[in-house]
């Protein structure tokens, strides 16, 4: 192949690289630029120029642009490695604050019937039975009876660890199947979303009826910090799939739920993490009976102040990765 057919060939691949190297990946081109792939092909190109003895010019371009796009490469390597990171401290609350009104209506949808719920469960001994059967009634009130060894389960149940695995497994099926409602034009996730609301509205005045307050109360404030947000998350995450679904605007339904699938999954991924912790709060450090009421309080209400003041200051002028590999450019 002759040097002015190559460039002809590959001209606008190496025109399109140099402008997206020295715009950065926030320009236009982003979306149809594979990095890696081009700087692979790239490679290959100044090898054949070389073995070609194109001339001196076009070697030196190549070569330079080699040179560029491997050091991006490698940035964004880098990158790859801190994004956990940058997510955790920054990412995952930005993520939630960017939907905050579809997380206040998700937390409406919760707290509300657990209200009114929970008020009615209260001074009516009998409202409890129209949620649940009189065995779970009675499986709850064991569960948080004060003589119990250790509370939130029944006696001889199975050890710390098992428990924990259980609490992750029922806490992300809950979780899961909030969020997943979302495709059903986010009728689905309504539907958890209050039930979900209505069952803990109810089980909390019953258990506040019958007078286990000493037990319930410092058993439940410290893993609920994370466990009833995330629960509201994930409704947050699944309204913004039905919302999608309802008005996907200029798109097509199945192009909108697959752009809000990525905003909902950026708020997803913490929540699972959330998840996790209170499940291991609520098998080691909720049901001891050992740790003294005021300490689990103190805990459990410092716990619900740093989740909200996370979600509430975190990641505020921290910039994210895509501006760090714009600044190394």
């Amino acid at each position: 192949m002759k040097q002015i057919d190559f460039e002809n060939r590959y001209r606008d691949r190496w025109e399109q690289l140099e402008k997206w190297l020295k715009v950065g990946d926030g320009g236009a081109e982003a979306a149809s630029l594979d990095l890696p792939a081009a700087y692979r092909s790239l490679c290959q190109q100044l090898a054949v120029a070389k073995e070609r003895q194109y001339t001196n010019q076009l070697i030196d371009r190549l070569n330079r642009l080699v040179m560029t796009a491997h050091h991006r490469v490698y940035q964004q390597q880098t990158l790859r490695r801190n994004t956990w990171l940058w997510y955790l401290l920054a990412g995952f609350p930005r993520a939630v604050r960017a939907q905050i009104r579809t997380v206040w209506l998700a937390t409406a949808l919760f707290l509300l019937p657990a209200l009114v719920l929970g008020i009615g469960s209260y001074q009516n001994d009998a409202l409890i039975f129209a949620v649940m059967s009189p065995d779970q009634v009675w499986q709850f009130e064991s569960m948080y009876d004060p003589g119990n060894r250790v509370l939130g389960r029944e006696r001889g149940s199975d050890s710390d660890l098992l428990m924990f695995g259980f609490y992750i497994k029922n806490n992300i099926g809950i979780a899961f199947r909030t969020f997943a409602g979302g495709v059903l034009f986010g009728l689905g996730t309504i539907f958890f979303l209050v039930f979900n609301g209505v069952y803990l509205g109810a089980v909390f005045g019953h258990i506040t009826r019958v007078g286990f307050v000493s037990t319930f109360y410092p058993f439940v404030i410290g893993h609920g910090a994370f466990e009833l947000t995330a629960i509201v998350l994930a409704g947050a995450a699944g309204l913004r799939l039905g919302q999608s679904l309802v008005d996907p605007g200029r798109h097509r339904r199945l192009v909108a739920l697959r752009l809000a699938s990525v905003e909902a999954m950026r708020i997803m991924y913490g929540t699972f993490l959330m998840l996790v912790i209170a499940a291991f709060l609520e098998a080691f450090w909720s049901s001891s009976t050992e740790i003294a009421i005021g300490v689990k309080l103190a805990v459990g209400g410092l716990l619900w102040l740093l989740v909200i003041a996370y979600f509430a200051l975190a990641g505020r002028g921290v910039a994210g990765p895509e501006h760090e590999v714009q600044r190394g450019a």
